[in-house]
């Protein structure tokens, strides 16, 4: 127990170095996050910090899978999948993409991972199982290609994806360890570990952003730990969906809503209901933190689910029900609040700000200090 201890603490501290280095490379090379009307920050911030959550996790699956402490299956699918969703992220973080190419690339992670998990046959629902058979396929694909991305539509205030990360991983692996798959609760600790270590540099005000390929490496984390978790049968899927559930409902909901307002649900807007609390005047600080009580009392209630199975359909989905009604009472009372708007105005993608060429003309490097002062804004 002593040894696991301190390899997730040298997971945390690795992050945590780690992240540092990112923050200054990225600001070297100045790629950085600049504000626009629909930005949550106010100074440009490097971006990319998530590289080092991924490096660790990266660097842990390979040598638990050398080792033969991770199945040779859950090893080459995630590192394969999660290279693939890392990569297209990193690319993203560099030359903002379209759309189009992250997809196919997301759905590729997704087919890989199936592939070497058994495809996703059938799903339980504490007082039986679901068969799915092929359908299965397309269910658990779609499920991992919405996870990567709304993790990353999540992302948008300081703390809240790496908070999020901490305490899912914590209260996944603990599930997991009472399920008795204590390989796949390494994994779980192993990535909040490594987002414990982010999270000291993105707290409010954040030093250093995400980007996508943190964000989208965490969702498909997650979402591929719930497969090989539902086909060992440990912890069932409909748990891992309540545990992320703040994050499934308001991704979820707001694109939805968008959708039926025939908006076009592509373009980057503020309307989750974390980015309302935020508009109605709460901190960065404060949202994020409530976001992880919230998550750490859903751990609890799926804890709660998994001791009376018989009726763990109906604890699960009474808790995601529960935060649908919340999530509508959050929006109702940011905009009443503070008069939020409904329009939603077009957005191209966030630019990427790079430097001149310091051989070709004259320029002033981001100073330490301005990057130490950036911080978001609740506009």
């Amino acid at each position: 127990m002593v040894s696991l201890l301190a390899v997730f603490a040298a997971a945390g501290v690795s992050s945590w170095l780690l992240t540092g280095v990112a923050r200054r490379w990225m600001a070297a090379r100045g790629t950085l996050d600049v504000p626009n009307e629909r930005s949550s920050h106010s100074v440009p911030t490097p971006r990319g910090g998530g590289l080092a959550i991924a490096a660790v996790v990266f660097a842990g699956l390979l040598a638990g899978t050398l080792l033969g402490w991770l199945r040779l299956e859950v090893g080459v699918a995630l590192l394969g999948g999660g290279l693939l969703v890392g990569a297209i992220g990193w690319a993203d973080d560099c030359y903002n993409l379209t759309y189009r190419p992250r997809l196919a690339v997301h759905f590729a992670a997704a087919l890989w991972t199936l592939y070497w998990l058994g495809g996703f046959p059938r799903l339980d629902v504490g007082a039986g199982s679901l068969a799915l058979g092929a359908a299965g396929w397309l269910v658990a694909a779609l499920g991992i290609v919405w996870a990567v991305n709304f993790y990353n539509f999540m992302d948008g205030i300081d703390g809240i994806a790496g908070g999020e990360a901490v305490v899912v991983g914590t209260g996944g692996g603990l599930l997991l360890l009472a399920a008795g798959a204590t390989d796949l609760a390494g994994l779980s600790f192993l990535i909040a570990a490594a987002s414990a270590g982010f999270l000291v540099w993105n707290w409010a005000p954040a030093r250093i952003f995400m980007g996508d390929v943190g964000s989208g490496v965490l969702g498909y984390l997650f979402a591929a730990l719930a497969v090989a978790s539902e086909n060992r049968g440990a912890v069932p899927m409909l748990v891992w969906v309540l545990l992320l559930g703040v994050f499934v409902v308001d991704a979820t909901v707001t694109l939805v809503r968008r959708a039926l307002d025939r908006e076009v649900v592509f373009n980057a807007h503020k309307k989750h209901a974390y980015q309302r609390a935020v508009q109605a005047g709460w901190s960065h600080a404060r949202v994020s933190t409530l976001v992880m009580l919230l998550s750490a009392g859903l751990a609890a209630l799926g804890y709660l689910a998994l001791r009376i199975p018989g009726h763990m359909a109906v604890v699960a989905l009474g808790g995601l029900g529960a935060l649908v009604l919340l999530h509508t009472g959050v929006v109702a009372w940011a905009m009443a609040e503070r008069g939020v708007p409904e329009e939603d105005v077009a957005e191209a993608p966030v630019p990427v700000r790079r430097l001149p060429d310091p051989t070709r003309a004259p320029f002033r490097a981001p100073s330490t200090m301005s990057l130490d002062r950036s911080r978001r804004a609740d506009v």
